[in-house]
C-alpha cells in the first residue's frame, strides 16, 4: 500500500471524484480515530460495482471484533459514497479514504453496535 493525501468528497462535473487537495472540497483532516492503526484483513473489492464493495465490508466487519480496522480497496467510483455512507449507518467510523491511482481505498473501524 502507498501512502497518499485523503480523498475530499464531492465530484467534478465529469461525475468523477474530485482530485485530493482540491479547493472547493471540505477539509475532513480532522477524521476521527489514527489512520495509521494495524490493519486485520483487507477487502479487494476491485472490479466490484455497486452494491458488492459494500456487502464485502459488512461480511469482513461481521467477522471481527468492535475496534478492528478493514481496509477496503475499490475501483469503483460510486464507493467514495457507499462507503461513508454505510460506515454512517452502521455505526463504523471512516478512518481514512484515498484515491491511489484507480484504487479507492478506505479505512474503517468497526463500531461496538455489530
Amino acid at each position: 500500500m502507498t501512502a497518499g493525501r485523503s480523498m475530499q468528497a464531492g465530484t467534478t462535473g465529469a461525475g468523477e471524484p474530485q482530485a485530493p487537495g482540491n479547493p472547493q472540497a471540505p477539509d475532513n483532516s480532522q477524521a476521527p480515530g489514527n489512520p495509521d492503526e494495524p490493519v486485520a484483513l483487507v477487502v479487494d473489492a476491485e472490479g466490484l460495482v455497486c452494491p458488492w464493495p459494500v456487502l464485502k465490508a459488512r461480511k469482513a466487519l461481521n467477522t471481527l471484533a468492535a475496534g478492528a480496522v478493514i481496509e477496503v480497496i475499490a475501483t469503483d467510483p460510486a464507493s467514495y459514497i457507499d462507503i461513508p455512507a454505510f460506515c454512517d449507518t452502521g455505526g463504523h467510523v471512516l478512518l481514512d479514504q484515498r484515491r491511489d491511482g484507480p484504487r479507492f481505498v478506505y479505512r474503517v473501524r468497526k463500531g461496538a453496535g455489530d
